[in-house]
Formats: C-alpha cells, sequence, structure tokens
C-alpha cells in the first residue's frame, strides 16, 4: 500500500501527464477515402482509420514492460488507476503485421485472426475526420442516408463483421478527461450501449478496479466500470444471418457507470438498452432473403443503404424511420444494379413492415415477450439527440466469448420454440470462439465504397426485386449524380409530402406513392 502523501503525487502527476503515448512504433493511421453526396453528386474525401486503444501494446514509460499482458494489469505497476494512467503508454501500431488490417482506396480489410509475436484476434477500427490525426469523423444522421459495400463471404458462423455508430467524443476524450493526452490519435474513448466493461481505459485513467481476468480467453478481462453510450448497429452480419439495431441510452455522451448503473439484458436498470430494437429478417419470418444464393446473395459483395427518415423530412425532424435497401449485381460505383427492398416482417401481432419504426419496436417487443428498455430509456428521441449531436464510425469484426453469437445466426436460447428464438441456420453448436479462431483463422471482410449525404444520393440503380408493400420501400433517387430532368422526379425519388416543394410527377415507368404524409415516392410500377 502507498502511504496518502505518494497517493496523492501520482495522482497529480496523473492529472498533468496521465494516459501517455509510447513512442516504440511510430503511429500511421492507414488511409481510406470515402464521399459525400448531395443530388448533384459525390465529392471524395481523404481520411484514414485508427485502431481502438484496446488493441494497442501498453508499457511504462521507461522501459517495454508490459502493464498490460495476457487478460490482466501488473499490478505493481498499476496500484492504483491514476498512478497507472500516469506510468503507463499506449504505443504505435503495426496495423497490417500485427492485426491483419489492410487499405486500399476506399476499401478496407478486416482478417480474423494474425500471428506475430503473439496471436492477435479481430480489431475495432474508428474514421478519422478527413485531414486530421487527432478527431474521428462525427456523422448527424437525421434525414441522411449512409451507403457502404461489404464482403461477407469469408464469414462463417460465430463471426460478426460490424459497421455501427456510437456517440463518442471526436476526440476520444481528450478535453474532457485531462488524464487522457492520448485521444483519438490513439483509438481511445469507446462506448456503446452494452456499457463494455473490457475497456482498458475510461475516463482518461485505467480500470483496475475488481478487474476479473477472463476464464477462456486472451485480452478479456474486465473491471467494475463501464463506458455507455447510444449507439446504431448499422450492419451487424456473417454469411449466414444480418440485424440492424437501434440501442437507446439515456446519457447524451459517452458516461462511465459502475453496477446497475449501467445496463443488463432484458433489465430496466441502468442508463442504456442492451438488446435494442432489432431487425433480423429471419428472426422476422422471412428465411429464404438472405444467405448464399438467397435474394441478398452473401456469397458475393452486398451494397447496403440505410436511410434515417425525419418526421418531417428535414434534418430539424426526430427521426421516424430507419429504413433499409441493398443493391447487388452491379457494376463500377454502383451503375445499373439492382435493387432489393428489405424483406417484409410475418411474425404473428407485427404488423407487417420492412423499417424499424415505434409502431415496430413496440410490437416485436409484445411478439417476442421481450422487456421494452429501448422505449424506456428514450427509444427515437434517444437516438434522435444522439444522431443529431453527432456519431463516430465503428468498423470491426468480432468473434463472442459470451454467447458464440447465436443471439444472430442460430437459436437463442438454444432450447427456445418461441417466436424470435431462431435467429439463422447456425446449428447451436456453433460460434465457439476457440474453435473459430482455430478453424478458420483466415476468415476476413471487407468494406469498400462508403458513402454518406442526402437521401437517395448515394448509389444508383435500376430495376428492383422484393415482393414486399410496408412502408420502408427505400428512397434512392436512382441517379446519385443529378438532378430529376426539369420537373420530373426520378426513380426512387421524393415526389410529395407535407412540406415537399420539388417535383411531383415521376418519371416514366414508375408511379408517385404515398409512403407516409411527409413523404410520397416514385416507385417502379
Amino acid at each position: 500500500m502507498f502511504r496518502s502523501s505518494a497517493l496523492l503525487f501520482f495522482t497529480f502527476f496523473a492529472v498533468a501527464y496521465g494516459q501517455q503515448v509510447g513512442t516504440l512504433t511510430a503511429e500511421t493511421h492507414p488511409p481510406l477515402t470515402w464521399e459525400t453526396c448531395t443530388a448533384a453528386g459525390c465529392t471524395t474525401e481523404n481520411s484514414a482509420v485508427v485502431i481502438d486503444a484496446n488493441w494497442r501494446y501498453l508499457h511504462v514509460t521507461s522501459g517495454t514492460t508490459n502493464c498490460y499482458e495476457g487478460d490482466t494489469w501488473d499490478f505493481d505497476i498499476c496500484t492504483t488507476p491514476e498512478v497507472c494512467a500516469a506510468d503507463c503508454a499506449l504505443d504505435g501500431a503495426d496495423y497490417e503485421t500485427t492485426y491483419g488490417i489492410t487499405t486500399t482506396g476506399d476499401s478496407l480489410t478486416l482478417g480474423f485472426v494474425t500471428v506475430s509475436e503473439q496471436a492477435n484476434v479481430g480489431s475495432r477500427l474508428y474514421l478519422m475526420a478527413p485531414g486530421s490525426e487527432t478527431e474521428y469523423q462525427l456523422f448527424k444522421l437525421i434525414n441522411q442516408e449512409f451507403t457502404f459495400t461489404v464482403d461477407v463471404s469469408k464469414l462463417p458462423c460465430g463471426l460478426n463483421g460490424a459497421v455501427y455508430f456510437t456517440q463518442m467524443d471526436a476526440d476520444g476524450g481528450l478535453a474532457r478527461f485531462p488524464t487522457n493526452v492520448a485521444g483519438a490519435k490513439y483509438g481511445t474513448g469507446y462506448c456503446d450501449a452494452q456499457c463494455p466493461m473490457d475497456i482498458k481505459f475510461i475516463d482518461g485513467v485505467a480500470n483496475t478496479v475488481d478487474w476479473t481476468p477472463s476464464t477462456n480467453n486472451v485480452n478479456t478481462g474486465t473491471g467494475n466500470t463501464g463506458s455507455c453510450c447510444t449507439e446504431m448497429d448499422i450492419w451487424e452480419a456473417n454469411s449466414i444471418s444480418s440485424a440492424f439495431t437501434a440501442h437507446a441510452c439515456t446519457v447524451t455522451e459517452q458516461t462511465s457507470c459502475t453496477g446497475t448503473s449501467c445496463s443488463a439484458a432484458n433489465s430496466t436498470q441502468g442508463v442504456c438498452d442492451q438488446a435494442g430494437c432489432d431487425f433480423n429478417s429471419f428472426r422476422l419470418g422471412d428465411s429464404s432473403f438472405y444467405g448464399p444464393g438467397l435474394t441478398v446473395d452473401t456469397t458475393q459483395p452486398i451494397t447496403v443503404v440505410t436511410q434515417f427518415v425525419s418526421s418531417n423530412n428535414q434534418s430539424t425532424g426526430t427521426l421516424s424511420a430507419i429504413r433499409r435497401l441493398y443493391v447487388q449485381n452491379g457494376v463500377v460505383k454502383l451503375f445499373n444494379a439492382q435493387v432489393i427492398q428489405n424483406s417484409e416482417t410475418n411474425v404473428a401481432g407485427i404488423t407487417a413492415t420492412n423499417q424499424i419504426d415505434e409502431t415496430f419496436c413496440t410490437e416485436a417487443t409484445t411478439a417476442f415477450a421481450e422487456t421494452d428498455t429501448f422505449d424506456q430509456k428514450g427509444g427515437f428521441d434517444a437516438m434522435t439527440a444522439a444522431m443529431n449531436k453527432g456519431m463516430v464510425l465503428v468498423l470491426s469484426l468480432w468473434d463472442d466469448y459470451a454467447v458464440s453469437m447465436l443471439w444472430l445466426d442460430s437459436d437463442f436460447p438454444t432450447n427456445g420454440t418461441a417466436p424470435g428464438d431462431a435467429r439463422g441456420t447456425c446449428p447451436i453448436t456453433s460460434g465457439v470462439p476457440a474453435t473459430v479462431e482455430a478453424e478458420s483463422p483466415n476468415a476476413s471482410v471487407v468494406y469498400s465504397n462508403i458513402r454518406f449525404g442526402a437521401i437517395g444520393s448515394t448509389f444508383s440503380a435500376t430495376g428492383t426485386t422484393g415482393t414486399g408493400t410496408g412502408t420502408g420501400t427505400g428512397t434512392g433517387t436512382g441517379t446519385g449524380t443529378g438532378t430529376a430532368p426539369a420537373a420530373t422526379q426520378t426513380v426512387f425519388g421524393q415526389c410529395g409530402g407535407i412540406g415537399f416543394t420539388g417535383p411531383t410527377a415521376c418519371a416514366s415507368g414508375s408511379t408517385c406513392s404515398d409512403l407516409n404524409p411527409y413523404f410520397f415516392q416514385c416507385i417502379p410500377s
């Protein structure tokens, strides 16, 4: 034990110099381009990605001794959270050799298992602001559209290639927590609606109190502190199943927590909704929609379009619906590709739809006999607040030591027979991390062609497929590079609704359909 005078000295030291940066390896962020779009076209943004601080080599500032090794801290060094932050440094990363991460132009590849000095499993990265090494890009999503292309063909049962947004600080907590001098450049400040307790540094100090090493995996111990914030899962998927999910929180920024003040599955306690309001086509009654050789064919790249529809068709409105489209079988930049409408729900008690909205979330909770934690933690109002403030893009690949990813691609619970328990065709014995890591070390996911902008501006396609007639038929303009000629709106463009002042006549071959009071759309005849 330290005497009180010594503890006070080190606490002061941490305030001035905490969570330091190492100099053994230079930090060079892998470059990645993406595009911002309007009806007039798209502009290339020159950005980069950074790996999360949890994956980094953490060593004493005076040498190369590990502060954290295996799945636990060296408590001879890390005598207190503050001392640990003062005496330990996050170092730069060798992205390709150590983590299996490569970029080329607008394409990012994440490998699953890499072996250099020791094995690394998976990764979590954040998109940096264009031209910045010290700030994450913030996306304000209301009345906007986010599109990317993904190749999940090499992701078997038990893996999850995830793309999502969380309400992290743009600087990684640098300004709010003086003990954090590493910041976004070194991938600090992570939070999500699960309030993860395996984050090594939270609020600029080490998460060492009550640290419990994992019993079955390296690098997955947990402390008594979690890091919470609102989360929007755009894409959680492998080659068998996929889902997109909204997770609300009552907190309005990255917030630390302990015990029941965090969150728990299907619990009203804490500040965040762990379960979320999710749309998994298989779980919602369409087992023929997503997978190898199915409507959305996972043997080939998939372009995923997600639209955040507002209540008044303006960015000043509140989030009213989250819509999904897929584009496949296209050529360069998606021209002449095929639009696939999202699947329709087919579950007793859920009104047929292919979007996430308040009605769907409420009805799904009842139909699946779950606790409505999404609405209790703020629901669409909380999502609106986070999206208006700005959220950070996360791109990751991971396996699941908690429940083997069965919640995504198999039966969960494993003996469940109730509506919603079946989430995919993977066996209930699949997804065991040790097995997946041994049998599929070369698994990988490729993310590319990230685009963000006005609804309908980020993709271009001809034709549609799908038999659904729900409210979420998509809102793409069908051009992505120009406006409608004269006063005629293009296929998938908006043609009416409260407050709309644009063209109301649709291009040949499409008809203006009333999707809701605020949004009429040109749907192919």
